[in-house]
């Protein structure tokens, strides 16, 4: 998940988040076949296959799954998924996109639609926020990677746009087309990063009051459940403060 930059304190509950790894690893895993299956099987050949499978590893997912997901694609025995994106609304009039890998769009959307109508938010047709983001590669790495001033000469050295750091990590930002030769850099000099993926990052921030927080997180967090929900972005921020009072 992903609001804006205080992107960390919306990854709250950190004991909720343990409880979904089983949930991350089958969407790590969708992922990877969808990545291998559109391109080559082999991921030194295969940029977005490398990156997800990177990013397998980063969240310690066993070598087993990660070459059963990659056999799949082999196999062919493997559902037609789709890449869809919805956008839509929360509480407060935030921005919200959410991309999914779904075999049955029509159970995806249904779900989408009524997470939105039960936690203060509405669906909108396409290209309804989209507007308000840019398409641009995230990069992350864990705080423990160096310190702020190391991972912005490296990441300037790679190629990279922009860099945020906070205490809890790295946030490193390419255009678009340039995610994967970044992110090759990257690894040659501060090894696997966390994550890397094509990203919607907000031109602006909605700061999110202690009325409409709590909604919103319940919000994302019936989103990020669904199993064919792979991320979510939004623009807003929620301050510490009001985070530590939702406990």
């Amino acid at each position: 998940m992903a609001g804006h930059s205080k992107f960390k304190n919306i990854m709250h509950r950190k004991g909720a988040q343990d409880k979904k790894r089983s949930s991350m690893f089958s969407k790590l895993s969708r992922e990877i076949t969808v990545a291998a299956k559109m391109g080559m099987p082999d991921p030194d050949m295969n940029p977005r296959l490398r990156l997800a499978v990177n990013a397998a590893k980063a969240q310690s997912m066993p070598k087993d799954n990660i070459q059963r997901a990659i056999d799949k694609a082999i196999g062919g025995d493997m559902e037609n998924y789709e890449e869809i994106r919805y956008e839509g609304y929360g509480p407060g009039g935030v921005a919200i996109i959410v991309e999914a890998l779904t075999d049955n769009r029509n159970r995806t959307a249904t779900n989408v639609r009524t997470a939105f109508s039960k936690n203060g938010g509405n669906l909108g047709a396409s290209g309804a926020v989209s507007h308000g983001f840019d398409r641009m590669g995230l990069i992350t790495y864990p705080a423990s990677a160096g310190d702020a001033d190391a991972i912005f000469e490296a990441a300037l050295e790679a190629g990279a746009d922009d860099v945020s750091s906070n205490e809890d990590e790295h946030e490193i930002w390419t255009a678009m087309d340039a995610l994967h030769e970044v992110a090759k850099a990257l690894e040659a000099k501060l090894g696997p990063a966390e994550g890397a993926k094509l990203a919607w990052k907000p031109q602006t921030t909605v700061e999110v009051d202690e009325s409409n927080a709590a909604t919103l997180m319940k919000l994302v967090d019936t989103l990020e459940d669904d199993d064919d929900v792979q991320t979510v972005w939004g623009n807003y921020e929620v301050s510490d403060e009001v985070m530590e009072k939702l406990g």
